[in-house]
Protein backbone atom coordinates (compact mmCIF):
# COMPACT_ATOMS: atom_id res chain seq x y z
CA UNK A 1 0.00 0.00 0.00
CA UNK A 2 1.21 3.56 -0.59
CA UNK A 3 0.66 6.57 1.66
CA UNK A 4 -2.73 7.24 0.06
CA UNK A 5 -3.94 3.73 0.78
CA UNK A 6 -4.23 2.63 -2.83
CA UNK A 7 -3.22 -0.82 -3.92
CA UNK A 8 -0.01 -0.73 -5.93
CA UNK A 9 0.28 -2.85 -9.07
CA UNK A 10 3.60 -4.64 -9.37
CA UNK A 11 5.67 -3.23 -12.22
CA UNK A 12 6.80 -6.68 -13.30
CA UNK A 13 3.18 -7.86 -13.55
CA UNK A 14 1.88 -4.95 -15.60
CA UNK A 15 0.89 -6.25 -19.07
CA UNK A 16 2.33 -4.97 -22.32
CA UNK A 17 0.31 -2.60 -24.51
CA UNK A 18 -0.63 -5.34 -26.99
CA UNK A 19 -2.08 -7.41 -24.18
CA UNK A 20 -3.91 -4.53 -22.51
CA UNK A 21 -5.64 -3.55 -25.74
CA UNK A 22 -7.48 -6.89 -25.78
CA UNK A 23 -8.42 -6.87 -22.10
CA UNK A 24 -11.37 -5.38 -20.29
CA UNK A 25 -14.30 -6.22 -22.56
CA UNK A 26 -16.89 -8.90 -23.22
CA UNK A 27 -16.38 -12.11 -25.20
CA UNK A 28 -16.14 -10.20 -28.50
CA UNK A 29 -12.78 -8.73 -27.52
CA UNK A 30 -11.09 -12.13 -27.26
CA UNK A 31 -8.77 -12.88 -30.13
CA UNK A 32 -8.62 -15.97 -32.35
CA UNK A 33 -5.50 -16.15 -34.50
CA UNK A 34 -4.72 -12.61 -33.33
CA UNK A 35 -8.07 -11.10 -34.38
CA UNK A 36 -11.16 -10.19 -32.36
CA UNK A 37 -14.73 -10.99 -33.43
CA UNK A 38 -14.65 -8.03 -35.82
CA UNK A 39 -11.50 -9.21 -37.58
CA UNK A 40 -9.28 -6.55 -35.99
CA UNK A 41 -5.98 -7.09 -34.23
CA UNK A 42 -4.37 -5.10 -31.39
CA UNK A 43 -1.42 -3.82 -33.42
CA UNK A 44 -1.23 -1.55 -36.49
CA UNK A 45 -1.68 -3.21 -39.87
CA UNK A 46 -0.58 -0.68 -42.51
CA UNK A 47 -1.06 -3.23 -45.29
CA UNK A 48 -4.81 -3.47 -44.66
CA UNK A 49 -7.04 -1.12 -46.68
CA UNK A 50 -9.73 -0.16 -44.18
CA UNK A 51 -13.24 0.93 -45.14
CA UNK A 52 -15.12 -1.01 -42.46
CA UNK A 53 -15.50 1.56 -39.68
CA UNK A 54 -19.22 0.80 -39.25
CA UNK A 55 -18.05 -2.42 -37.58
CA UNK A 56 -14.61 -1.68 -36.18
CA UNK A 57 -11.13 -0.62 -37.25
CA UNK A 58 -7.60 -1.85 -36.70
CA UNK A 59 -5.61 0.53 -34.51
CA UNK A 60 -3.42 3.02 -36.39
CA UNK A 61 0.28 3.55 -35.80
CA UNK A 62 -0.40 6.93 -34.18
CA UNK A 63 -3.14 5.45 -32.01
CA UNK A 64 -0.89 2.61 -30.86
CA UNK A 65 1.93 5.04 -30.12
CA UNK A 66 -0.41 7.14 -27.98
CA UNK A 67 -1.63 4.07 -26.06
CA UNK A 68 1.92 2.81 -25.57
CA UNK A 69 3.08 6.20 -24.34
CA UNK A 70 0.28 6.31 -21.78
CA UNK A 71 1.16 2.83 -20.56
CA UNK A 72 4.73 3.95 -19.94
CA UNK A 73 3.47 7.01 -18.12
CA UNK A 74 1.20 5.14 -15.72
CA UNK A 75 3.93 2.56 -14.99
CA UNK A 76 5.77 5.39 -13.21
CA UNK A 77 2.94 5.64 -10.68
CA UNK A 78 1.36 2.20 -10.52
CA UNK A 79 -1.61 2.79 -8.26
CA UNK A 80 -5.27 3.54 -8.68
CA UNK A 81 -4.70 7.29 -8.43
CA UNK A 82 -2.83 7.21 -11.75
CA UNK A 83 -5.74 5.41 -13.38
CA UNK A 84 -8.19 7.89 -11.88
CA UNK A 85 -6.09 10.88 -12.92
CA UNK A 86 -5.66 9.77 -16.52
CA UNK A 87 -9.35 9.05 -17.05
CA UNK A 88 -10.18 12.51 -15.71
CA UNK A 89 -7.67 13.98 -18.17
CA UNK A 90 -9.20 12.03 -21.06
CA UNK A 91 -12.68 13.12 -19.95
CA UNK A 92 -11.67 16.80 -19.99
CA UNK A 93 -9.96 16.56 -23.37
CA UNK A 94 -12.89 14.69 -24.87
CA UNK A 95 -15.26 17.42 -23.68
CA UNK A 96 -13.00 20.06 -25.23
CA UNK A 97 -12.70 18.21 -28.56
CA UNK A 98 -16.50 17.92 -28.68
CA UNK A 99 -16.90 21.64 -28.00
CA UNK A 100 -18.85 20.99 -24.80
CA UNK A 101 -16.62 22.78 -22.28
CA UNK A 102 -19.26 25.33 -21.26
CA UNK A 103 -22.16 22.87 -21.10
CA UNK A 104 -23.33 22.96 -17.50
CA UNK A 105 -23.73 19.82 -15.34
CA UNK A 106 -22.60 17.36 -18.02
CA UNK A 107 -21.42 14.00 -16.72
CA UNK A 108 -19.36 11.54 -18.80
CA UNK A 109 -18.73 7.96 -17.79
CA UNK A 110 -16.67 5.47 -19.77
CA UNK A 111 -17.78 1.95 -20.62
CA UNK A 112 -16.18 -1.10 -22.20
CA UNK A 113 -18.46 -0.87 -25.27
CA UNK A 114 -21.50 0.86 -26.68
CA UNK A 115 -23.60 -2.08 -25.48
CA UNK A 116 -22.27 -1.55 -21.95
CA UNK A 117 -23.23 2.11 -22.22
CA UNK A 118 -26.82 1.10 -23.08
CA UNK A 119 -26.91 -1.25 -20.08
CA UNK A 120 -25.66 1.48 -17.73
CA UNK A 121 -28.13 4.05 -19.08
CA UNK A 122 -31.05 1.70 -18.59
CA UNK A 123 -30.02 0.77 -15.05
CA UNK A 124 -29.61 4.44 -14.09
CA UNK A 125 -33.13 5.21 -15.34
CA UNK A 126 -34.85 1.93 -14.31
CA UNK A 127 -37.64 2.32 -16.88
CA UNK A 128 -40.82 0.29 -16.97
CA UNK A 129 -40.78 0.22 -20.75
CA UNK A 130 -38.08 0.63 -23.41
CA UNK A 131 -38.65 1.35 -27.10
CA UNK A 132 -35.88 1.08 -29.69
CA UNK A 133 -35.18 0.45 -33.37
CA UNK A 134 -34.71 -3.17 -34.42
CA UNK A 135 -31.53 -4.84 -33.16
CA UNK A 136 -30.21 -5.55 -36.66
CA UNK A 137 -29.74 -1.80 -37.03
CA UNK A 138 -28.24 -1.23 -33.57
CA UNK A 139 -26.58 -4.29 -32.03
CA UNK A 140 -27.63 -7.82 -31.26
CA UNK A 141 -26.77 -7.51 -27.56
CA UNK A 142 -28.46 -4.15 -27.07
CA UNK A 143 -32.01 -5.38 -26.22
CA UNK A 144 -30.70 -7.73 -23.52
CA UNK A 145 -28.47 -4.98 -22.09
CA UNK A 146 -31.36 -2.50 -21.98
CA UNK A 147 -33.63 -5.07 -20.40
CA UNK A 148 -31.13 -5.66 -17.58
CA UNK A 149 -29.65 -9.00 -18.67
CA UNK A 150 -26.07 -10.14 -19.22
CA UNK A 151 -25.58 -9.80 -22.97
CA UNK A 152 -22.40 -11.90 -23.11
CA UNK A 153 -20.68 -14.75 -21.29
CA UNK A 154 -18.17 -12.32 -19.78
CA UNK A 155 -17.77 -8.61 -19.07
CA UNK A 156 -15.03 -6.11 -18.28
CA UNK A 157 -14.94 -7.23 -14.63
CA UNK A 158 -16.37 -10.75 -14.72
CA UNK A 159 -14.79 -13.66 -16.60
CA UNK A 160 -17.82 -15.93 -16.36
CA UNK A 161 -21.44 -14.86 -16.71
CA UNK A 162 -24.63 -16.61 -17.78
CA UNK A 163 -25.73 -14.90 -20.95
CA UNK A 164 -29.39 -13.86 -20.78
CA UNK A 165 -29.55 -14.01 -16.98
CA UNK A 166 -30.76 -10.92 -15.13
CA UNK A 167 -28.19 -8.75 -13.40
CA UNK A 168 -28.03 -9.39 -9.67
CA UNK A 169 -30.82 -7.55 -7.89
CA UNK A 170 -32.01 -5.98 -11.11
CA UNK A 171 -35.64 -5.69 -12.14
CA UNK A 172 -36.16 -6.37 -15.82
CA UNK A 173 -37.46 -3.70 -18.19
CA UNK A 174 -39.46 -4.93 -21.20
CA UNK A 175 -38.05 -3.90 -24.59
CA UNK A 176 -40.09 -3.25 -27.72
CA UNK A 177 -38.28 -3.18 -31.08
CA UNK A 178 -39.63 -1.16 -34.00
CA UNK A 179 -38.71 -2.11 -37.56
CA UNK A 180 -37.15 0.69 -39.59
CA UNK A 181 -36.65 -1.30 -42.81
CA UNK A 182 -39.24 -3.29 -44.73
CA UNK A 183 -38.96 -7.00 -45.51
CA UNK A 184 -37.33 -6.17 -48.86
CA UNK A 185 -34.69 -3.97 -47.17
CA UNK A 186 -36.12 -0.63 -48.24
CA UNK A 187 -36.52 1.99 -45.49
CA UNK A 188 -39.93 2.18 -43.84
CA UNK A 189 -41.65 5.51 -44.23
CA UNK A 190 -40.24 7.76 -41.49
CA UNK A 191 -43.68 9.10 -40.58
CA UNK A 192 -44.93 5.53 -40.20
CA UNK A 193 -42.04 4.66 -37.86
CA UNK A 194 -42.64 7.80 -35.80
CA UNK A 195 -46.38 7.07 -35.59
CA UNK A 196 -45.70 3.58 -34.22
CA UNK A 197 -43.31 4.98 -31.64
CA UNK A 198 -45.74 7.75 -30.64
CA UNK A 199 -48.40 5.08 -29.99
CA UNK A 200 -46.13 2.85 -27.94
CA UNK A 201 -44.66 5.63 -25.79
CA UNK A 202 -48.06 7.19 -25.14
CA UNK A 203 -49.57 3.84 -24.27
CA UNK A 204 -46.86 3.19 -21.65
CA UNK A 205 -46.32 6.72 -20.29
CA UNK A 206 -50.06 7.39 -20.35
CA UNK A 207 -50.42 4.73 -17.63
CA UNK A 208 -47.88 6.54 -15.46
CA UNK A 209 -44.97 4.26 -16.36
CA UNK A 210 -41.46 5.51 -16.99
CA UNK A 211 -40.20 5.06 -20.56
CA UNK A 212 -36.72 4.99 -22.05
CA UNK A 213 -36.87 5.89 -25.74
CA UNK A 214 -33.75 4.97 -27.73
CA UNK A 215 -33.12 7.16 -30.78
CA UNK A 216 -30.47 5.69 -33.10
CA UNK A 217 -28.33 8.31 -34.88
CA UNK A 218 -27.01 6.73 -37.07
CA UNK A 219 -27.77 3.02 -37.42
CA UNK A 220 -25.60 0.27 -38.90
CA UNK A 221 -26.93 1.14 -42.34
CA UNK A 222 -26.89 4.91 -41.89
CA UNK A 223 -30.45 5.66 -40.72
CA UNK A 224 -31.95 7.82 -37.95
CA UNK A 225 -35.01 6.54 -36.07
CA UNK A 226 -37.21 7.80 -34.63
CA UNK A 227 -36.90 11.35 -35.93
CA UNK A 228 -35.48 13.91 -33.49
CA UNK A 229 -38.77 15.83 -33.63
CA UNK A 230 -40.64 12.70 -32.51
CA UNK A 231 -38.35 12.28 -29.51
CA UNK A 232 -38.51 15.98 -28.67
CA UNK A 233 -42.31 16.06 -28.74
CA UNK A 234 -42.65 12.95 -26.59
CA UNK A 235 -40.17 14.32 -24.06
CA UNK A 236 -42.13 17.59 -23.94
CA UNK A 237 -45.44 15.73 -23.55
CA UNK A 238 -44.18 13.50 -20.71
CA UNK A 239 -41.27 15.43 -19.12
CA UNK A 240 -41.35 13.39 -15.91
CA UNK A 241 -41.85 9.97 -17.50
CA UNK A 242 -39.88 9.89 -20.76
CA UNK A 243 -36.09 9.86 -20.96
CA UNK A 244 -34.30 9.69 -24.31
CA UNK A 245 -31.06 7.85 -25.01
CA UNK A 246 -29.40 8.73 -28.31
CA UNK A 247 -27.58 5.70 -29.67
CA UNK A 248 -24.73 7.53 -31.40
CA UNK A 249 -22.34 4.61 -31.06
CA UNK A 250 -21.23 5.09 -34.65
CA UNK A 251 -20.27 8.65 -33.54
CA UNK A 252 -20.94 10.04 -37.02
CA UNK A 253 -21.99 13.27 -35.40
CA UNK A 254 -20.73 16.85 -35.52
CA UNK A 255 -20.17 18.80 -32.31
CA UNK A 256 -23.18 21.05 -32.98
CA UNK A 257 -25.48 18.02 -33.26
CA UNK A 258 -24.09 16.39 -30.11
CA UNK A 259 -24.55 19.63 -28.18
CA UNK A 260 -28.12 20.02 -29.46
CA UNK A 261 -29.09 16.56 -28.21
CA UNK A 262 -27.55 17.20 -24.79
CA UNK A 263 -29.20 20.60 -24.50
CA UNK A 264 -32.55 18.88 -25.08
CA UNK A 265 -31.81 16.73 -22.03
CA UNK A 266 -31.07 13.55 -23.99
CA UNK A 267 -28.40 11.09 -22.89
CA UNK A 268 -25.94 10.10 -25.62
CA UNK A 269 -24.10 6.77 -25.95
CA UNK A 270 -21.10 6.74 -28.27
CA UNK A 271 -17.86 4.93 -28.97
CA UNK A 272 -14.36 5.83 -30.08
CA UNK A 273 -14.12 2.71 -32.22
CA UNK A 274 -16.42 3.33 -35.20
CA UNK A 275 -16.18 6.63 -37.12
CA UNK A 276 -13.20 7.76 -35.01
CA UNK A 277 -11.38 4.45 -35.83
CA UNK A 278 -9.98 3.95 -32.36
CA UNK A 279 -9.56 0.31 -31.26
CA UNK A 280 -12.76 -1.62 -30.60
CA UNK A 281 -14.38 -1.63 -27.16
CA UNK A 282 -14.23 2.00 -26.10
CA UNK A 283 -17.64 3.31 -25.09
CA UNK A 284 -18.93 6.38 -23.25
CA UNK A 285 -22.23 7.69 -21.89
CA UNK A 286 -22.91 11.43 -21.77
CA UNK A 287 -25.55 12.46 -19.23
CA UNK A 288 -26.96 16.00 -19.06
CA UNK A 289 -27.89 17.33 -15.64
CA UNK A 290 -31.62 17.30 -16.36
CA UNK A 291 -31.84 13.49 -16.59
CA UNK A 292 -33.81 12.04 -13.68
CA UNK A 293 -31.63 9.13 -12.71
CA UNK A 294 -31.62 6.84 -9.72
CA UNK A 295 -28.64 6.40 -7.46
CA UNK A 296 -25.84 4.31 -8.91
CA UNK A 297 -27.03 0.68 -8.84
CA UNK A 298 -24.74 -1.90 -7.25
CA UNK A 299 -25.69 -4.42 -9.93
CA UNK A 300 -23.23 -2.71 -12.30
CA UNK A 301 -20.08 -3.93 -10.53
CA UNK A 302 -19.51 -6.59 -13.24
CA UNK A 303 -19.46 -3.87 -15.89
CA UNK A 304 -17.88 -0.77 -14.41
CA UNK A 305 -15.43 0.62 -11.90
CA UNK A 306 -15.94 3.77 -9.88
CA UNK A 307 -12.80 5.19 -11.50
CA UNK A 308 -14.47 5.23 -14.93
CA UNK A 309 -17.34 7.31 -13.55
CA UNK A 310 -17.32 11.05 -12.79
CA UNK A 311 -16.84 11.91 -9.14
CA UNK A 312 -20.42 13.09 -8.51
CA UNK A 313 -21.80 9.71 -9.56
CA UNK A 314 -19.49 7.51 -7.50
CA UNK A 315 -21.33 7.74 -4.21
CA UNK A 316 -22.36 4.27 -3.06
CA UNK A 317 -20.74 2.56 -6.04
CA UNK A 318 -18.65 -0.38 -4.85
CA UNK A 319 -16.89 -1.28 -8.11
CA UNK A 320 -13.20 -0.42 -7.70
CA UNK A 321 -11.37 -2.52 -10.29
CA UNK A 322 -8.97 -1.27 -12.93
CA UNK A 323 -9.62 -1.54 -16.67
CA UNK A 324 -6.31 -0.32 -18.07
CA UNK A 325 -7.25 -1.67 -21.51
CA UNK A 326 -10.22 0.68 -21.70
CA UNK A 327 -8.01 3.57 -20.66
CA UNK A 328 -5.48 2.84 -23.42
CA UNK A 329 -8.17 2.29 -26.06
CA UNK A 330 -9.67 5.70 -25.33
CA UNK A 331 -6.22 7.28 -25.48
CA UNK A 332 -5.78 5.80 -28.95
CA UNK A 333 -9.23 7.04 -30.00
CA UNK A 334 -8.38 10.55 -28.80
CA UNK A 335 -5.30 10.55 -31.04
CA UNK A 336 -7.64 10.02 -34.01
CA UNK A 337 -10.09 12.63 -32.69
CA UNK A 338 -7.36 15.30 -32.34
CA UNK A 339 -6.24 14.76 -35.92
CA UNK A 340 -9.83 14.94 -37.17
CA UNK A 341 -10.59 18.14 -35.26
CA UNK A 342 -7.50 19.77 -36.82
CA UNK A 343 -9.25 19.63 -40.21
CA UNK A 344 -11.62 22.58 -40.86
CA UNK A 345 -15.25 21.46 -40.98
CA UNK A 346 -15.64 22.94 -44.46
CA UNK A 347 -12.84 20.69 -45.71
CA UNK A 348 -14.36 17.64 -44.03
CA UNK A 349 -17.65 18.44 -45.78
CA UNK A 350 -15.85 18.83 -49.11
CA UNK A 351 -14.11 15.46 -48.83
CA UNK A 352 -17.23 13.62 -47.69
CA UNK A 353 -19.22 15.11 -50.58
CA UNK A 354 -16.55 13.91 -53.05
CA UNK A 355 -16.46 10.48 -51.43
CA UNK A 356 -20.25 10.12 -51.40
CA UNK A 357 -20.52 11.11 -55.06
CA UNK A 358 -17.82 8.64 -56.14
CA UNK A 359 -19.09 5.67 -54.12
CA UNK A 360 -22.74 6.14 -55.04
CA UNK A 361 -21.77 6.47 -58.70
CA UNK A 362 -19.83 3.19 -58.55
CA UNK A 363 -22.50 1.28 -56.65
CA UNK A 364 -25.24 2.68 -58.85
CA UNK A 365 -23.62 1.80 -62.18
CA UNK A 366 -21.81 -1.49 -61.50
CA UNK A 367 -24.14 -4.46 -62.24
CA UNK A 368 -22.33 -6.52 -59.58
CA UNK A 369 -23.69 -4.28 -56.83
CA UNK A 370 -27.06 -3.09 -55.62
CA UNK A 371 -26.97 -0.05 -53.38
CA UNK A 372 -29.22 -0.33 -50.32
CA UNK A 373 -31.34 2.84 -50.06
CA UNK A 374 -30.39 5.19 -47.22
CA UNK A 375 -32.67 8.18 -46.51
CA UNK A 376 -31.09 11.63 -46.54
CA UNK A 377 -30.04 12.65 -43.04
CA UNK A 378 -32.39 15.28 -41.63
CA UNK A 379 -32.26 16.28 -37.98
CA UNK A 380 -34.43 19.38 -38.19
CA UNK A 381 -35.64 21.06 -36.01
CA UNK A 382 -33.05 19.71 -33.55
CA UNK A 383 -30.43 21.69 -35.44
CA UNK A 384 -30.62 23.85 -38.53
CA UNK A 385 -26.85 24.09 -38.95
CA UNK A 386 -25.27 22.66 -42.08
CA UNK A 387 -22.62 20.31 -40.67
CA UNK A 388 -20.44 17.54 -42.08
CA UNK A 389 -22.63 14.92 -40.36
CA UNK A 390 -25.39 15.50 -42.91
CA UNK A 391 -23.30 13.63 -45.48
CA UNK A 392 -23.81 9.90 -45.98
CA UNK A 393 -20.78 8.04 -44.60
CA UNK A 394 -22.08 4.44 -44.55
CA UNK A 395 -22.79 2.88 -47.95
CA UNK A 396 -24.55 -0.49 -47.63
CA UNK A 397 -24.79 -2.64 -50.73
CA UNK A 398 -25.73 -6.12 -51.84
CA UNK A 399 -23.55 -8.20 -54.16
CA UNK A 400 -25.15 -9.71 -57.27
CA UNK A 401 -24.07 -12.47 -59.61
CA UNK A 402 -25.88 -12.98 -62.90
CA UNK A 403 -28.53 -10.58 -61.66
CA UNK A 404 -29.20 -12.55 -58.46
CA UNK A 405 -28.33 -11.36 -54.97
CA UNK A 406 -25.84 -13.45 -53.03
CA UNK A 407 -27.29 -15.14 -49.98
CA UNK A 408 -25.92 -14.26 -46.50
CA UNK A 409 -23.51 -17.22 -46.48
CA UNK A 410 -21.92 -16.26 -49.79
CA UNK A 411 -21.84 -12.57 -48.83
CA UNK A 412 -20.03 -13.48 -45.62
CA UNK A 413 -17.53 -15.57 -47.61
CA UNK A 414 -16.74 -12.58 -49.84
CA UNK A 415 -16.29 -10.41 -46.74
CA UNK A 416 -13.81 -12.89 -45.27
CA UNK A 417 -11.84 -13.35 -48.49
CA UNK A 418 -11.50 -9.60 -48.95
CA UNK A 419 -9.27 -9.50 -45.87
CA UNK A 420 -6.93 -12.22 -47.12
CA UNK A 421 -3.86 -12.15 -49.34
CA UNK A 422 -4.85 -14.64 -52.03
CA UNK A 423 -1.81 -14.15 -54.26
CA UNK A 424 -0.48 -17.67 -53.52
CA UNK A 425 -3.73 -19.02 -55.00
CA UNK A 426 -4.31 -16.57 -57.81
CA UNK A 427 -2.11 -14.59 -60.19
CA UNK A 428 -4.63 -11.77 -60.75
CA UNK A 429 -3.30 -8.32 -59.72
CA UNK A 430 -5.94 -7.71 -57.04
CA UNK A 431 -5.54 -11.09 -55.34
CA UNK A 432 -2.89 -9.82 -52.94
CA UNK A 433 -4.95 -6.84 -51.82
CA UNK A 434 -6.05 -7.08 -48.17
CA UNK A 435 -9.02 -4.92 -47.31
CA UNK A 436 -11.92 -4.61 -44.88
CA UNK A 437 -15.54 -3.62 -45.22
CA UNK A 438 -18.25 -3.45 -42.58
CA UNK A 439 -19.47 -6.93 -41.66
CA UNK A 440 -22.60 -8.28 -43.37
CA UNK A 441 -25.68 -6.72 -41.80
CA UNK A 442 -29.28 -7.88 -42.10
CA UNK A 443 -31.35 -5.75 -44.45
CA UNK A 444 -34.60 -7.59 -44.88
CA UNK A 445 -35.90 -11.11 -44.59
CA UNK A 446 -33.10 -13.56 -45.42
CA UNK A 447 -30.98 -10.83 -46.95
CA UNK A 448 -27.82 -8.94 -45.99
CA UNK A 449 -25.49 -6.21 -47.18
CA UNK A 450 -21.84 -5.24 -46.85
CA UNK A 451 -20.91 -1.67 -45.96
CA UNK A 452 -18.21 0.61 -47.33
CA UNK A 453 -17.60 3.49 -44.93
CA UNK A 454 -15.90 6.83 -44.66
CA UNK A 455 -14.21 7.56 -41.32
CA UNK A 456 -12.41 10.28 -39.42
CA UNK A 457 -9.06 8.72 -40.33
CA UNK A 458 -9.96 8.70 -44.02
CA UNK A 459 -11.21 12.31 -43.79
CA UNK A 460 -7.84 13.38 -42.39
CA UNK A 461 -6.09 11.74 -45.34
CA UNK A 462 -8.74 12.93 -47.78
CA UNK A 463 -8.16 16.54 -46.75
CA UNK A 464 -5.04 16.46 -48.94
CA UNK A 465 -5.39 13.28 -51.00
CA UNK A 466 -9.09 12.70 -51.70
CA UNK A 467 -8.38 11.04 -55.03
CA UNK A 468 -6.11 8.47 -53.39
CA UNK A 469 -8.77 7.53 -50.82
CA UNK A 470 -11.43 7.16 -53.52
CA UNK A 471 -9.08 5.11 -55.69
CA UNK A 472 -8.49 2.68 -52.81
CA UNK A 473 -12.22 2.40 -52.16
CA UNK A 474 -12.78 1.45 -55.79
CA UNK A 475 -9.95 -1.08 -55.55
CA UNK A 476 -11.75 -2.77 -52.65
CA UNK A 477 -14.90 -3.01 -54.76
CA UNK A 478 -12.80 -4.28 -57.68
CA UNK A 479 -11.49 -7.10 -55.53
CA UNK A 480 -15.03 -7.99 -54.46
CA UNK A 481 -15.95 -8.33 -58.14
CA UNK A 482 -12.85 -10.44 -58.78
CA UNK A 483 -13.77 -12.73 -55.88
CA UNK A 484 -17.32 -12.98 -57.14
CA UNK A 485 -16.22 -14.36 -60.51
CA UNK A 486 -13.03 -16.22 -59.57
CA UNK A 487 -13.46 -17.87 -56.14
Amino acid sequence: MNSRGHKIIEHRCFPETLELLIKGGDSRILTVAGLNEYGCGPCPDPGLISFGSSTASTISASGFAAADSLRKKIIEDLDTSAYDREFNRIRKEFIALCGLTNLDRLEILFAASGTDAHLVASRLIAPEGIIMAERSETGRGVPAALEGRHFSTRSAYAERLTQGEALNGCGLSPVSEVRIRNADGTPRDAAEVDAEIYRQVRDTAGKGNKVLLVLVDVSKTGMIAPSPVCAMELKAEFPELVEVLVDACQFRMASATLRAYLEKGFMVALTGSKFLTGPAFSGALLIPGTVQRQKTPGSLSDYASRFEWPGKMRFGFSGSGINAGLLLRWEAALAEFRAFRDIPDAQVQKFLAQFEHAIRLRLGTDPNFEELPVPAIDRRPLTEKHCWDQAQTIFPFRIKKNGQRLDPKETSRIHTLLQQDLSPLCALPLAGLRCSLGQPVSCGEGDCALRLCASARLAVEGFRHAEDVIERANAVLDKAVMLLHTF
